[in-house]
């Protein structure tokens, strides 16, 4: 099939099948989704989502591993822990990297969640999307100020990317993704009901990207927030509601086949 000359139904046919083909329980085990799954509480669900978000650098049996030590620290009960840590407790934290992910960053994000969470039920309530919002900008913008609103060491910003430096915001738009979306297919949870699905960004990881641009879905500019929002625009033509559910179609053609090599 050659991609110059899909139409549009054509388009959107293809990717509809392929969403069905990797929106599956079974894609769960080998992505940094499992590790919000292991919980059924709320917050739980949020912070382990969080952190695997934030942690989703490089090979995905990587950050599962870290992910898992880190939560692993926890004693498994993030919210639990948050809430009633001593101050020895922290520790055990001093020894914990992850690529440019060190000690100094994970303390300060223990330290803003457990301030937050001692004042609020969800961190949903840290993004404040409105209703009337085409997109979730200036809920990312809201979250970032918010994050970083506490004494806070410098580097830990790189951490939580912002649309206001221009950053497409893979891993924050993910994690959007994994709260928000809500299906009968049981990857992502649906658990946060004050943003839309449809206010949601795609994802761009570098598979994500490769596709896109493909698919010409994406121009040729360099990857940013502007691009991110060409490409959700354009998803938003195949599923004006739902346009993020691309991302398992874009994503799983990138890393399982990588169909960017194909002519």
């Amino acid at each position: 099939m050659k991609i110059g000359k899909f139409n549009f139904q054509d388009l959107k046919d293809f990717l509809d099948s392929k969403v069905a083909q990797y929106n599956r329980s079974n894609f769960i085990e080998n992505d940094p989704v499992s590790i919000p799954h292991r919980f059924k509480k709320k917050q739980d669900i949020e912070i382990a989502g969080l952190f695997a978000a934030v942690l989703a650098w490089g090979q995905r049996v990587t950050i599962i591993n870290k992910s898992r030590e880190l939560l692993n620290i926890m004693g498994d009960t993030p919210y639990d822990f948050l809430l009633g840590h001593k101050p020895h407790e922290l520790r055990p934290f001093e020894k914990f990297k992850h690529r440019t992910f060190n000690a100094v960053d994970l303390l300060y994000f223990i330290k803003f969640l457990s301030h937050f969470y001692r004042r609020h039920n969800s961190l949903e309530d840290a993004f404040k999307v409105s209703t009337e919002s085409e997109n979730v900008e200036r809920g990312l913008i809201h979250f970032h100020r918010l994050f970083f609103s506490l004494d806070h060491p410098g580097r830990t910003q790189k951490h939580i990317s912002t649309p206001e430096r221009k950053s497409a915001c893979k891993r924050i738009n993910m994690y959007l993704r994994w709260m928000v979306r809500k299906d009968d297919k049981g990857v992502d949870f649906g658990i946060w009901k004050k943003i839309s699905p449809a206010q949601l960004i795609c994802p761009c990881d570098l598979h994500v990207e490769r596709v896109a641009r493909k698919l010409k879905l994406m121009g040729p500019a360099p990857l940013n927030w502007k691009s991110a929002l060409e490409l959700t625009g354009n998803l938003k033509k195949l599923d004006s509601q739902d346009p993020v559910k691309y991302d398992f179609a874009l994503f799983g053609l990138g890393i399982e086949e990588k169909f960017y090599e194909t002519i």
